[in-house]
């Protein structure tokens, strides 16, 4: 086969089992080559620029450094590069924290064969293949109508530096690490945060933030 007819596929996937039988998947379809599969963000960050697949195939729960979070990091250093969120996760956090973070698609790794098929010859079209009940949550958020907030319950400096890290995808530990902070720090703000955006989850207080 003429290789610039082939679509290379990078796998980002600490599950060995699930990893290996992606790459056999990925493999056998016609037109597709796996050129790399990590196991960890930091292996990915380390390959993945050097090979500059067509699509990267990434999952959101790894150890050390997250999905998102790598995707964020990629997308900074090979802006131009498609990465397809396959994952178990279908909360609206990581949905949009890896949206926001530069994902171009997002799967649920119960997605049948097909589906996944279709979704990366999308992404790599240019689309945002996303999972039916996913595509439902994006748009019901959209839908939501966030209050304005009080000026008595106006945010502090900190609570804003926090909540526009949040909307980077950043997590509570890489927010604690970046800010010098504790865990249970990061959790306390939230809760204030919480508490004056009349809102019960990060996702809401970012929609709300941004809004």
């Amino acid at each position: 086969m003429n290789p610039s007819l082939l679509t290379t596929i990078a796998i980002v996937e600490d599950d060995r089992d699930f990893r290996n039988t992606l790459k056999a998947f990925v493999d056998e379809v016609p037109g597709f080559r796996c050129v790399c599969a990590c196991d960890t963000a930091e292996a990915a960050l380390q390959t993945i620029p050097k090979l500059l697949p067509d699509v990267v195939l990434m999952d959101i729960h790894l150890p050390n450094m997250s999905g998102v979070a790598c995707t964020r990091r990629l997308k900074e250093v090979c802006p131009s590069l498609r990465i397809l969120i396959l994952t178990v996760y279908e909360d609206n956090e990581r949905i949009f924290g890896a949206l926001k973070a530069g994902a171009s698609g997002y799967l649920l790794k119960r997605a049948e064969p097909g589906e996944i098929i279709r979704a990366i010859n999308e992404v790599r079209l240019g689309g945002a293949p996303m999972s039916s009940h996913i595509a439902s949550r994006v748009v019901e958020s959209f839908h939501e109508s966030p209050r304005p907030v009080p000026k008595e319950q106006k945010l502090s400096r900190r609570e804003e530096e926090i909540l526009e890290e949040l909307s980077k995808g950043y997590t509570t530990k890489e927010i604690a690490s970046r800010f010098s902070i504790s865990a249970n720090t990061v959790h306390t703000h939230l809760k204030n945060i919480y508490e004056k955006l009349h809102v019960h989850s990060r996702t809401e207080a970012v929609l709300k933030f941004l809004g």
